[in-house]
């Protein structure tokens, strides 16, 4: 398990590797880490190790995200009353 704490954005990110992710034993050691952020009111992130390739799904991620953001840039354009494309 490892845990990286973020004081300044009030964040915590905590990554898993498969075996520790199916143990009571981490799972009730989480449950202390969320109580004790909990607290503090940070937002506390559990990153689970997956069974499939990272590559094709990190590609997806990516593809999605650019499609979003060129959506609400049009939208955004849109509500300035511009024409899309002329932004700059």
């Amino acid at each position: 398990m490892e845990i990286n704490v973020n004081d300044e954005m009030k964040m915590v990110d905590i990554w898993l590797t498969n075996a520790e992710k199916n143990d009571p034993a981490v799972k009730a050691q989480l449950d202390q880490v969320y109580a004790q952020y909990k607290k503090k009111k940070y937002m506390v992130a559990t990153f689970l190790s997956g069974n499939q390739p990272l590559q094709p799904s990190i590609s997806d991620l990516l593809k999605y995200n650019r499609r979003k953001s060129a959506e609400v840039a049009v939208q955004k354009a849109k509500g300035a009353g511009r024409p899309v494309g002329m932004d700059r």
